[in-house]
C-alpha cells in the first residue's frame, strides 16, 4: 500500500509555560523562522517543546545504562508531538569557557595542527642539526604506541645521535606541552601590594586593609590591636613596625576578646591571624565560585608569561617548524591566515609528502569553512575562549556542529544572529542552506528581519508577552506574511513601521568625554569624543575593536579614577566630568527559580514588612522572617520554599512536581492565612504588575516599583515570577528599575548588545527607557549591530573597516542621519544604515 510522505513535525495542545494549548505544524527539511515579542513564548515552543522532545526521545532510544548518566529534558507540557527527529539546540547564551580554552582547542583546529607538526615538522636532534620534513619522520610516529616499538625514535644523519621526536600529544598546553612558568594559561598573576590597603587615609577598625574585607576575615583588626597594633590612628601614621605586623605578621593563633555592638564579650583562644597578604592567598587557594574568585583576582595584576611570552608552551617544543613556522606562531594566525600558511607548508614539502599533506590540510579546511563563512575571519587560533563574545561563541558552537555532516536532525537555534553585522547575515543564511541541503530541519529563534525573510516558512508567536501571548497569530511564507492582518513583523519586513522614537532634549550636550587610546589589541591612536547627555552608538564588525574600546578602555578608566587609582595602560587621556558607569547586558537575573520579580526589587521586602505589621501577625508573633519563603519559618516544610519537588527516577528524567503540601505557593499554610484587604501574600505574588497596580495605590514605597516596572513595559510579570525565566530584553530591562527614579547626570550607562532577544517593536520600548535615562541626565552608548538603534542615536562612532587586523580604526563619526548622506558611504556598517534608512523612508 502507498505510504503518504511525512513533511511536518505536530504539536498538539502545547501548554509550556505561556503557550495556551497552541496547535501548530513545524514543515520538516525545511528553514522555520519564529518570531515574536520579547517574552511571547517563541522559545517555549521552540526550546521548551521541540528541542526537548526530539532530544528526549533520542535518547529513550539507548540503553538504561547509559541514560542513567547523561542529564535527560523532562517531558514537555504537551498533548502529542509526531513525527520529530532527533534534535540538537545551539541555546543563546552558551557557558563562558575556562581560561585554558582557546579558539583553536575551542573549535578543534589546533588538534588538526598539532598533528600536523607532529607528521610534517622539520625537526631539531639535540646537538642542534636540522631535519627536513621527510616520510621517514613520519613513519616514525605512526608506529604503535608500546614499549621497544621505536615510537618516535629518530637518528640524526648528521651526528648519529638518537632522540625522541615531539608527538602531537607533547604540543598541547593542557598537557605535557604546557609551559613550566604558567602551566599552560599564558599568564603569571602577582599579587599587587598597592591594592592591599584600599584606603591609607582610614584606620583599621575603618577598614583601611581592603584584603580583610574578603569573607570571614572581618575580626582581623581585633587580633591586630592584641598585637599591639593601633586600629583607631589613620594607616598612613601607623610606625613601620603596626605596618609590618599588618602587612606580613606571623600567620598564627591568638587569644582575643571579641566585643559585640550589644556589649557581650566572646573570647577566642585559637583566632588565626592573616596578615594582609595571607587574607588573599588563603582566601585564592578556598575559594571555589567564580563570584569569589573575580573578587580575589582584584588584588592580582596579571602579565605575560615571561617564559612562553603567552604561547602556553614549553618553549623546547618551538624549535619545530611546519612551513617556516613554530606552533606559536602559527596559534598567532588569524583564521583567514591559515589557507596562506597552508600553501607556504606544501611549497616546503617533498613530492613524495604531498598526499599525506593534502589528507591532513583537508581536515584543517573542513574544520575552518563554517567559521570563516560565519565571519570570525580575524580570530586567532590562540584568543583566550573566556574574551569571546557570546556571538563569538555561538559562532564557533554552530560550525563545529556543522562539520558533523548529519542528516535527517531537527537543529534547534535560538538567536544566532548575536553578534552579527549586518554583513555576516548573508553567511549565516548560507549555512542555514548548506544545513537543508544536508537533509535537516532547521528552527531559529530570532528577530533579524533579513534572516525571517530568507526563511522558507514563518511563524509568529503573539499577540503580547506574558499572559498576552502563547498563541500562534500568524503563519506561512514570509512573501504571505506581509498580507497577514495580525502579524506585528510584517510592517518591519516591508518597510511600513514607524522606526523612529521620539527624542527627548538634553540637559548637558555639551558635557562632553574625550578619550585616547593606544597599543591595545587591534586600537592604535584612538581619539574619539563622546556627547555627554546624549545616545551614542559604536558600531563595526566583530572584532573592530568596540569592546576593546568601551567596556575594556573607557569603562575600567572612568571607575578606577573615582577610585584613585591609575588609568589602564592603554588609555593615554581621558577628559571626562562622569564619575560613575553602570554596565547594562542581557544576562539572567538571580542564580536561582528563588530569586523574583518581587525579591529583585523591594518589592519583596515592603511587603513583608507590611504583612508582619498586621493585627493578625502580632497576635501569632509573625515577625518579618514569617513573610519569606527563603526562611524556614515561613517556608513550606515540605518544599523548602521552592514551590515544586524533583523525584530522581533513575535512568529516566528526574521527574519535577507541584509541590503537593503547599500546592506550589512556597509559603508555609499557616502563613497563608494572614490576610491584608482580603489578601494573602500568596495571592499578591500572584498578579501581574498590571493588576496590582490599583491594590497598592495607597502603599507609596510599593507603587512607585510597580510604576516603573509598567513604564518599561513589564507590567505583564507577575510579582512572583521566577527573574532567571526572564528573556535576555526583560532581564536588561528590570535591572535599570532603580535606575530610572534618580538624577544621573555624571553617569554612564553602557549597554552591550542590547538588541539581544528583542523584537523590532521592543527596540521602540528599549529606545523609550534609554530616553528615559538620558532625560534624568544621563549619558547613554550603546555597543551594537542594530540598524534601529543606531538611526534613533544622537551620535555614532563607527570602527572597522572589518575586525582583527583589519580593524580598530575610526571609520566615522556624527549624527547618523547625517552620516547616511555622506556620498559615498565612508563604510560598510554605513552602506547597510544607508539602504536601511531608504527603506523605511527616513529622512535627516
Amino acid at each position: 500500500m502507498p505510504t503518504q510522505k511525512i513533511d511536518h513535525i505536530e504539536v498538539r495542545g502545547g501548554n509550556v509555560h505561556n503557550l495556551k494549548n497552541i496547535d501548530v505544524d513545524i514543515p520538516l527539511n525545511q528553514f522555520v523562522a519564529i518570531s515574536g515579542l520579547s517574552g511571547s513564548g517563541k522559545s517555549s515552543l521552540a526550546m521548551g517543546i521541540l528541542y526537548a522532545e526530539g532530544s528526549r526521545r533520542y535518547l529513550d532510544a539507548l540503553s538504561t545504562y547509559t541514560r542513567r548518566r547523561i542529564s535527560q529534558n523532562k517531558r514537555s507540557n504537551v498533548q502529542e508531538v509526531r513525527h520529530i527527529p532527533s534534535a540538537i539546540a545551539l541555546k543563546q547564551r552558551p557557558n563562558v569557557p575556562s581560561e585554558r580554552s582557546t579558539v583553536g582547542s575551542m573549535s578543534e583546529i589546533y588538534n588538526v595542527v598539532r598533528l600536523i607538526f607532529s607528521r610534517l615538522g622539520s625537526v631539531v636532534c639535540p646537538n642542534g642539526h636540522r631535519l627536513p620534513p621527510s616520510l621517514k619522520i613520519a613513519q616514525a610516529m605512526d608506529l604503535p604506541n608500546q614499549p621497544d616499538s621505536g615510537m618516535g625514535m629518530l637518528t640524526c644523519p648528521v651526528c648519529g645521535v638518537q632522540f625522541m621526536a615531539h608527538s602531537a600529544e607533547d604540543f598541547a598546553f593542557n598537557a605535557g606541552g604546557a609551559c613550566p612558568k604558567c602551566h599552560g594559561t599564558g599568564q603569571v598573576r602577582e599579587l599587587d601590594e598597592a591594592k592591599l590597603i584600599g584606603d591609607e587615609n582610614k584606620s583599621l577598625a575603618e577598614g583601611a586593609v581592603a584584603s580583610w574585607h574578603l569573607p570571614g576575615r572581618n575580626f582581623m583588626p581585633t587580633i591586630a590591636a592584641s598585637m599591639g597594633v593601633r586600629i583607631d590612628v589613620p594607616y598612613k601614621d601607623l610606625s613601620a613596625k603596626e605596618k609590618h605586623l599588618v602587612l606580613y605578621g606571623e600567620k598564627k593563633q591568638y587569644h582575643v576578646d571579641f566585643h559585640t555592638s550589644t556589649g557581650r564579650v566572646f573570647h577566642a583562644d585559637k583566632a588565626l591571624y592573616e596578615n594582609a597578604h595571607a587574607a588573599v592567598l588563603d582566601s585564592l587557594k578556598t575559594s571555589k565560585s567564580e563570584r569569589s574568585i573575580k573578587k580575589i583576582n582584584r588584588f592580582f595584576h596579571f602579565s605575560t608569561c615571561p617564559v612562553c611570552h603567552g604561547s602556553r608552551l614549553n618553549p623546547d617544543l618551538l624549535s619545530q617548524l611546519v612551513g617556516e613556522k613554530n606552533i606559536a606562531q602559527v596559534s598567532a594566525l588569524t583564521l583567514g591566515d591559515l589557507p596562506t600558511w597552508q600553501k607556504e607548508t606544501m611549497r616546503t614539502l617533498p613530492a613524495d609528502m604531498h598526499n599525506m599533506a593534502q589528507v591532513l590540510f583537508q581536515n584543517l579546511t573542513d574544520n575552518l569553512k563554517p567559521l570563516l563563512e560565519l565571519g570570525l575571519d580575524y580570530l586567532t587560533l590562540g584568543r583566550a575562549g573566556n574574551t569571546l563574545s557570546t556571538g563569538e561563541l555561538q559562532r564557533i558552537q554552530l560550525a563545529k556542529t556543522l562539520r558533523t555532516e548529519t542528516t535527517g536532525v531537527l537543529y534547534v537555534l535560538d538567536e544566532p544572529s548575536i553578534g552579527l553585522h549586518p554583513d555576516n547575515i548573508k553567511g549565516l543564511i548560507n549555512i542555514f542552506r548548506a544545513l537543508i541541503a544536508q537533509g535537516n530541519s532547521l528552527v531559529v529563534v530570532d528577530h533579524e528581519v533579513a534572516i525571517i525573510n530568507a526563511a522558507d516558512w514563518v511563524i509568529e508567536i503573539g499577540p503580547g508577552s506574558g499572559d498576552a501571548g502563547g498563541q500562534v497569530i500568524a503563519q506561512g511564507t514570509p512573501k504571505s506574511l506581509a498580507k497577514a492582518p495580525h502579524s506585528l513583523i510584517s510592517p518591519f519586513m516591508t518597510g511600513t513601521a514607524d522606526i523612529l522614537h521620539t527624542k527627548v532634549k538634553t540637559q548637558s550636550a555639551a558635557m562632553t568625554t574625550q578619550l585616547k587610546v593606544d597599543g591595545y589589541f587591534n586600537l592604535k591612536n584612538i581619539d574619539v569624543t563622546i556627547p555627554g547627555n546624549q545616545i551614542t552608538t559604536v558600531t563595526g564588525f566583530s572584532g573592530a575593536g568596540k569592546t576593546s574600546l568601551i567596556l575594556d578602555s573607557l569603562v575600567p578608566a572612568i571607575r578606577q579614577r573615582k577610585q584613585g587609582e591609575g588609568l589602564p595602560s592603554q588609555v593615554k587621556q581621558l577628559k571626562t566630568k562622569l564619575t560613575d558607569v553602570v554596565s547594562v547586558d542581557s544576562k539572567p537575573v538571580g542564580k536561582n527559580a528563588r530569586s523574583t520579580l518581587a525579591t529583585y526589587t523591594t518589592i519583596m521586602d515592603q511587603l513583608r514588612h507590611l504583612f508582619a505589621q498586621l493585627p493578625a501577625a502580632k497576635a501569632k508573633h509573625y515577625g518579618i522572617a514569617y513573610f519569606s519563603y527563603n526562611n524556614k519559618q515561613g517556608a513550606c516544610p515540605h518544599c523548602g520554599g521552592v514551590g515544586s519537588i524533583t523525584l530522581d527516577i533513575q535512568y529516566l528524567p528526574d521527574m519535577v512536581e507541584v509541590c503537593p503540601y503547599c500546592h506550589g505557593k512556597r509559603f508555609n499554610p499557616e502563613i497563608q492565612k494572614i490576610r491584608w484587604n482580603g489578601y494573602s501574600i500568596v495571592d499578591l505574588l500572584d498578579l501581574s504588575v498590571k493588576e496590582a497596580l490599583p491594590i497598592f495605590k495607597k502603599v507609596p514605597a510599593i507603587y512607585r516599583q510597580l510604576r516603573l516596572l509598567d513604564e518599561i513595559g513589564l507590567n505583564y510579570l507577575h510579582l512572583g515570577e521566577s527573574t532567571p525565566a526572564l528573556s535576555g530584553g526583560e532581564a536588561q530591562r528590570l535591572k535599570l528599575v532603580n535606575q530610572l527614579n534618580k538624577k544621573q547626570a555624571n553617569t554612564l550607562f553602557v549597554f552591550d548588545e542590547p538588541s539581544v532577544g528583542l523584537h523590532p517593536k521592543d527596540i521602540q520600548t528599549l529606545l523609550g527607557v534609554m530616553n528615559q535615562l538620558k532625560s534624568k541626565g544621563a549619558t547613554i552608548i550603546i555597543i551594537t549591530h542594530d540598524l534601529d538603534l543606531m538611526l534613533n542615536a544622537d551620535y555614532l562612532i563607527d570602527l572597522g573597516p572589518k575586525g582583527g587586523a583589519a580593524g580598530g580604526r575610526v571609520m566615522a563619526t556624527g549624527q547618523p542621519l547625517n552620516l547616511v548622506q555622506t556620498e559615498p558611504a565612508p563604510s560598510l556598517t554605513l552602506q547597510y544604515l544607508k539602504a536601511h534608512a531608504q527603506k523605511f523612508n527616513v529622512q535627516a
